[in-house]
């Protein structure tokens, strides 16, 4: 790992921890409701169709009003990657917060029946609600996310425990944590700590809207972290050029890049190493986690140890699972499709 402004120069409270997770994720503790709707029912609403876009309480709560056969779940980016990771088999937690209500209560436990420990309780008598994100799936797949950050919006340092983050074999961190001085230090801690007890911290851009938000940051972040995972959108946002000219400049800068491309070839690269991964391009019943599970298979191959091709491979097989049904988690066995693909 190159840096982090010398994260040797902040102690680790407590010994340095033996590693009991394969992967740690730090990110929003975000209740996903998701609804159908059709581009005049977004255009009503006044809602972007395609992007993620954060409201404020009094909207949320309409929006969520609105809503028509809603569902709910368990969500937030990184949240969405440790449950496909732990429905193949990985051992993982996430650090997040919640309040002591009922939709901070079903978080907790929906992540714990999933298999991920979910290692902040919820906080008692904070004044935020649980943060909910308002999704939108258009009769194309395409989904429109309205989130409320709520008190995922405090998650900071303190909520880091040190044992978990620097007992990590693998750390991902969520670039929408930026949008929040505290998350932007929860962010710095729980690297520092991955890195102290020798595990590897990578990142998800998130969007192309957060990269622009960030963008001095992130650039610097490319040069510090293990692996950084984003969609051709967001890598070109990141270095203000066209996709070839950014992957090249990606490549001299990070240890290991990715980038997805909506239905195309996804690239991956390492150094000298580069891979094409080609992707079979299907129509996505909801496109709500493709991102989010393309990590999740595409870190189980570094998990295990498989060649950046392979895991590019397993990253593709479970975005391609998740859009072939609604909601932002695998259905099927993903381990299973591995296995017919000669992955495993």
């Amino acid at each position: 790992m190159r840096g982090l402004s010398d994260p040797r120069s902040l102690p680790i409270r407590g010994e340095k921890p033996v590693s009991s997770y394969k992967v740690v994720g730090i990110g929003n503790a975000i209740v996903d409701v998701i609804s159908q709707s059709d581009d005049g029912f977004l255009d009503l609403m006044g809602i972007e169709k395609g992007i993620m876009q954060l409201v404020e309480q009094d909207r949320g709560e309409m929006l969520y009003d609105a809503m028509k056969n809603r569902t709910q779940a368990p969500g937030g980016s990184v949240a969405n990657t440790l449950a496909g990771l732990g429905a193949l088999g990985l051992s993982t937690a996430f650090i997040g917060r919640v309040r002591d209500d009922a939709l901070g209560q079903f978080y907790a436990e929906g992540m714990t029946k999933g298999g991920t420990d979910f290692v902040n309780p919820p906080v008692a008598g904070g004044e935020l609600p649980t943060s909910r994100s308002m999704i939108f799936v258009s009769p194309d797949g395409e989904r429109s996310m309205n989130t409320y950050l709520g008190i995922s919006a405090e998650l900071g340092p303190e909520d880091v425990p040190d044992a978990v983050a620097g007992g990590a074999e693998i750390l991902f961190l969520e670039g929408y944590l930026y949008d929040k001085p505290k998350g932007k230090e929860a962010f710095t801690a729980a690297a520092r700590a991955c890195r102290a007890g020798g595990g590897k911290a990578g990142i998800a851009l998130s969007d192309p809207f957060c990269v622009d938000r960030h963008r001095d940051d992130f650039r610097k972040l490319v040069k510090e972290l293990d692996y950084v995972i984003g969609n051709s959108h967001e890598w070109e946002s990141l270095y203000q050029t066209d996709l070839s000219a950014a992957l090249e400049q990606a490549a001299a800068d990070a240890g290991m890049v990715v980038c997805t491309r909506s239905g195309h070839d996804v690239v991956l690269l390492r150094g000298e190493e580069e891979a094409i991964v080609p992707v079979d391009e299907i129509v996505p019943v909801d496109a709500t986690g493709a991102g989010d599970q393309f990590a999740a298979g595409f870190l189980y191959g570094i998990a295990t140890g498989t060649s950046l091709e392979v895991a590019g491979r397993m990253g593709c097989i479970a975005a391609a699972e998740v859009i072939s049904h609604y909601g932002a988690r695998p259905e099927r066995d993903v381990m299973a499709l591995f296995r017919d693909a000669g992955l495993v």
